[in-house]
């Protein structure tokens, strides 16, 4: 999970392989858990919240989604402490960077996917057992934008 595609050479991302695979999505993981692990409280107004634990041979891959008031997004993302703003991608990566945690394992778009992304590094590395944690904060409309959190722990 860092810096590794996690994708095997017949190109099945490492998730999703079948018996024998490296990496398997945890059974019972919850916002809850997943959000301490990565060390972030879902603020109040937070809503369509979820999370998924991709338990790996050497790291643990976590994803955190959840809808915000646009106006309370950079509030949080303050509270994440990042080392420097976080940077606007205009255009869609041509592919998703992280395949090995996949958000539509959540049944949501990837970030890297789409256009008009305000993203970066919280921490790299991070307090505890945290390796890394990236933010990305994407408008779903007038008044609302979804954030997504990845980590490595």
């Amino acid at each position: 999970m860092s810096g590794c595609s996690g994708v095997a050479q017949s190109g099945v991302p490492a998730a999703e392989r079948s018996s024998g695979q490296l990496s398997q999505w945890v059974d019972g993981a919850t916002v809850e858990s997943v959000g301490k692990t990565l060390g972030v409280q879902l603020p109040e107004a937070a809503t369509e919240a979820k999370a998924a634990h991709l338990q790996g041979l050497q790291d643990d891959g976590l994803i955190l989604a959840f809808v915000l008031p646009t106006a309370d997004v950079d509030a949080f993302v303050d509270r994440l402490k990042p080392g420097r703003p976080l940077g606007l991608r205009e255009q869609p990566l041509a592919h998703s960077t992280n395949p090995t945690t996949p958000f539509s394992h959540l049944g949501l778009p990837e970030p890297d996917l789409l256009a008009q992304v305000r993203e970066g590094q919280v921490c790299a590395p991070c307090e505890e057992d945290l390796n890394w944690l990236r933010v990305a904060v994407v408008r779903v409309d007038d008044r609302s934008s979804r954030v997504y959190l990845r980590g490595a722990d």
